[in-house]
C-alpha cells in the first residue's frame, strides 16, 4: 500500500519499495541502490545468499513496471565501488528499461561517466527541477525542497509489549526528505525527529505514518 502526499503543490507518491513516484514529472526517484555490494561481501567470505543479487534487480523491474514512469532518477550511491559481475546485469536492465535512466552521482559513485555514456546513462552533481533540489547528500538550499539520500534513515518501533523492530523509513523535514536505502544487505540509521518531522515506515507491503506533528 502507497501513500500520497503532496509538497509544493505537486504531487508524490511514497512506495514500501522505498521509491518515491512524481507523479507531475513521471519521474521515479530511487536512492542508495549500491549495486555490487552483495557481490563484494561474498568475494570477501560474508555468507549472503547468491540470490540476493537477482533481488535487487527483480525489485528494480517491479517497481518500474509498476510507475511505467518516464524516466528514472537514481539519488547516488548505485553502484557500491568499482565494476564487478553486477554492472553486467546493470547494463542488460538498462538495455530493457524503456525509461530515461539518470544518476546524480554518489560518494560510491567511482565508475567513470565513460561507462554511463556508453549505455546512454546521463550522470549530474545534482539537478533542480521546479524549485526541487534532486542530491545524493541531504542539502539545504534556499527556495528548494530537496530530495536526496545517502543516511539510509530508520526507525525504531516499540510496541505494547515490550518488542523492537527497526525498518527502513522516509524521513521528511520541512524542505527535505530523505529516501530510504533500495539496496539489499545497506544497513539503516535510526533518525531522531525533532518537532514537525515525518516519518512514513516501510515495510515489505506498505507505508505507514508513524510520526505526524
Amino acid at each position: 500500500m502507497t501513500i500520497t502526499i503532496k509538497i509544493n503543490r505537486n504531487t508524490f507518491i511514497l512506495h514500501p519499495s522505498g521509491t518515491v513516484f512524481w507523479e507531475d514529472r513521471k519521474a521515479l526517484l530511487i536512492s542508495d541502490v549500491h549495486l555490487g555490494k552483495v557481490s563484494h561481501f561474498r568475494k570477501h567470505g560474508v555468507a549472503i545468499p547468491n540470490n540476493a543479487v537477482s533481488k535487487n534487480f527483480t525489485k528494480l523491474t517491479e517497481v518500474v513496471d509498476y510507475f511505467d514512469p518516464e524516466s528514472v532518477i537514481f539519488l547516488g550511491d548505485l553502484f557500491h565501488s568499482s565494476k564487478n559481475s553486477e554492472w553486467n546485469l546493470f547494463v542488460e536492465w538498462s538495455d530493457c528499461c524503456v525509461a530515461e535512466i539518470i544518476l546524480i552521482a554518489g560518494n560510491h559513485d567511482i565508475i567513470a561517466k565513460e561507462n554511463y555514456d556508453k549505455i546512454d546513462v546521463k550522470v549530474f552533481k545534482e539537478l533542480e527541477i521546479d524549485g526541487f533540489l534532486l542530491t545524493h547528500h541531504p542539502t539545504e538550499r534556499e527556495k528548494f525542497f530537496n530530495f536526496s539520500g545517502h543516511i539510509h534513515p530508520g526507525v525504531s518501533l516499540r510496541g505494547f509489549g515490550g518488542q523492537n523492530i527497526k525498518l527502513p523509513c522516509f524521513f521528511q523535514k520541512e524542505n527535505q526528505m530523505i529516501l530510504p536505502a533500495f539496496g539489499e544487505f545497506t544497513g539503516k540509521y535510526i533518525m531522531v525527529p525533532e518537532v514537525n518531522d515525518l516519518i512514513y515506515a516501510v515495510t515489505k507491503e506498505e507505508v505507514i505514518l508513524v510520526k505526524k506533528n
